[in-house]
């Protein structure tokens, strides 16, 4: 095994010994109370069973088997949680066969960070992933389950629903996703008609016919973004299925994934034994191999901190180093996730990271011990309904989209981490081509995205420079992502200009050809040295190195008064949200709202 790899899972243990220890702690407490039958009274099993069937009422209440609680995500404005609408009688019908229960615990909220890119509802997002994790928490904290099966794949949804299932780690649990949806125009299309519609060229109605060509049906968004990232996350974490990510929704085969998930669920070991150091790890392995999404150096962190883990971005930009980048999927690629698939997807990727020792090997799944079922594609037979995992992917199918570790596209990870006398952020570096990689420039500074907007529609940034948006952290505004600033940035790119972007905000999965520095931390509200920078000042971007730098002497930096912070605007629901921006963690803490040392 790659010793670096291994060096990083013990620095994680050491670091996290008293935080896990307390951790596990907590949950045989749990476990070391009566169960759940024993615990309510009658009264209580009474409102537990009232709208159960009649088949299931006696069987609850007398806790003869298993009672799985499912929390669903499911609204039918999110295409990719529209089909979760049918999951959960599916779910208790199998559950019957089995001889055990099913109800549904609750459900979490479910916004959709494609509805809300630019708007101020963005400015919500990041936090609606610990209101999920409460929500999940609410939903279960009944007692009266032995397993979740949680349904949810959207951005925040995923990870909050971890961080709320951990709470209750003494439980089986498996993830349940829905699917992408089949793939529509190319990613290189839609991308060039975005532009066109920034420089003025198409109108709103071709640009709408676009993006409904590519947002066309139910199921997930097809470019790997942080939803499509949460899939193959919770693969190598352990808790979803081998190779079920991917697979389109509406099919055979998606249904017979979900009848296993819930076969499986009720053989598993709990989730706190599924979800350790080294299955984080390999997560993490996983999302560099892939260049997923930089929403997840955010929620990696805080999922794992819900398990009593201590991850660091130093953690990400170790294994950055040793671990290459084989996938090439949009926005890294012009390639879609069914693409991925069908060239060979998380199965030939694990494979052929084993192959090189390249993953830990001592972790327990909802398949039961080691990584053997995760480097297998499912089958279904259609005349007898028998799934099985039966051979290993061993070679890509299109080496176009997916390579063998030793032929890599790079030979480092799709993350890496930035330091210097700015802070730290972090950059998607296999979204971008090496020639655009590192900057020095004089920079522009800006208080939102609109303003970079509008800078660009009058012709002020025909030029080299570094765009500095700032006040745009989870203490500041909620830290939205910031996509409108990407294609003017991106157009001034082709023309020529050395341009990059460095903000306290977002830009997730998406995160495109040009090279920024995101969620730089300190952010600008907290005392962070990008309130100090003024127009012209030179910084260096330099993704090969790791150097995020303005070029003043220490004495001048700090003698400089910060930039005044804009009103933040607390209509559309924003209000509500004031008391979780006073004690957001900083980003390189997960930007959470939790306190975890409580």
């Amino acid at each position: 095994m790659n010793k670096i790899i291994q060096e990083v899972t013990g620095n994680i243990k050491a670091r996290s010994q008293s935080s896990r220890d307390a951790y596990l702690a907590r949950l045989d407490r749990v476990q070391s109370k009566a169960p759940p039958a024993d615990c309510l009274s009658c009264s209580n099993m009474a409102h537990v069973v009232a709208a159960s069937p009649d088949s299931d009422k006696d069987s609850i209440a007398e806790h003869r088997s298993q009672n799985i609680g499912i929390v669903t995500a499911y609204n039918d404005m999110l295409s990719a949680h529209q089909p979760l609408l049918t999951y959960p009688e599916r779910m208790k019908e199998v559950a019957r066969q089995l001889g055990v229960t099913a109800q549904v615990a609750g459900g979490v909220p479910a916004m959709c960070d494609g509805v809300t890119q630019g708007q101020p509802g963005m400015e919500l997002s990041l936090f609606s992933r610990d209101v999920i994790a409460m929500a999940t928490a609410v939903s279960l904290t009944h007692n009266v389950f032995d397993a979740v099966a949680c349904l949810g794949v959207c951005d925040k949804i995923v990870p909050g629903m971890m961080m709320g299932a951990l709470q209750f780690g003494h439980l089986p649990t498996v993830f349940i996703p829905a699917g992408p949806m089949t793939s529509g125009i190319p990613n290189s299309e839609k991308a060039a008609i975005r532009e066109k519609f920034v420089k003025g060229e198409v109108g709103t109605d071709v640009l709408f016919k676009t993006e409904s060509a590519s947002y066309h049906s139910a199921g997930t968004c097809t470019f790997y973004g942080t939803a499509n990232s949460n899939q193959l996350l919770m693969e190598m974490l352990g808790v979803q299925l081998p190779s079920t990510s991917f697979v389109n929704t509406g099919t055979e085969l998606r249904d017979a994934l979900t009848d296993e998930s819930v076969r499986r669920l009720v053989k598993s070991a709990p989730l706190s034994q599924v979800v350790t150091a080294e299955s984080f790890v390999n997560s993490i392995i996983g999302l560099l191999a892939t260049g997923g999404s930089t929403n997840h150096t955010l929620h990696i962190v805080a999922m794992a901190k819900a398990a009593g883990l201590n991850i660091t971005w130093e953690d990400f930009d170790a294994l950055s180093k040793v671990v290459p980048l084989i996938a090439k999927v949009y926005p890294n690629g012009s390639a879609d996730v069914n693409h991925f698939r069908d060239a060979g997807g998380i199965a030939f990727m694990v494979h052929a990271l084993r192959q090189e020792g390249l993953l830990n090997e001592d972790v327990q799944t909802v398949m039961g011990a080691g990584l053997d079922p995760y480097e297998k594609e499912p089958e279904l037979n259609t005349e007898t309904g028998v799934l099985s995992w039966s051979s290993s992917v061993t070679a890509s199918r299109n080496t176009e989209i997916l390579r063998s570790p030793k032929e890599p596209f790079d030979k480092e990870g799709g993350v890496r981490l930035l330091q210097g006398n700015l802070g730290k952020a972090v950059v998607k570096a296999s979204a971008v081509k090496p020639e655009f990689r590192k900057i020095t420039a004089p920079c522009h500074t800006f208080s939102s995205q609109e303003e970079l907007q509008e800078a660009f529609k009058n012709g002020e940034l025909e030029k080299d420079f570094v765009a500095v948006v700032r006040f745009q952290g989870a203490a500041a505004n909620g830290m939205p992502e910031l996509h409108k600033m990407l294609p003017p940035l991106a157009v001034l790119q082709d023309k020529g200009f050395k341009v990059a972007l460095i903000t306290d905000g977002r830009l997730s999965g998406a995160s495109g050809k040009v090279l920024a520095a995101i969620h730089l931390t300190p952010e600008a509200k907290l005392n962070g040295n990008i309130a100090k920078l003024q127009d012209g000042d030179l910084i260096t971007v330099d993704a090969e190195q790791g150097l995020l730098q303005v070029e003043l002497d220490e004495n001048t930096l700090n003698a400089r008064t910060a930039s005044a912070e804009p009103e933040i605007d607390d209509t559309l629901g924003r209000h509500l949200f004031a008391s979780m921006r006073k004690v957001v963690t900083s980003a390189e803490e997960g930007a959470s709202v939790f306190d975890w040392d409580a």
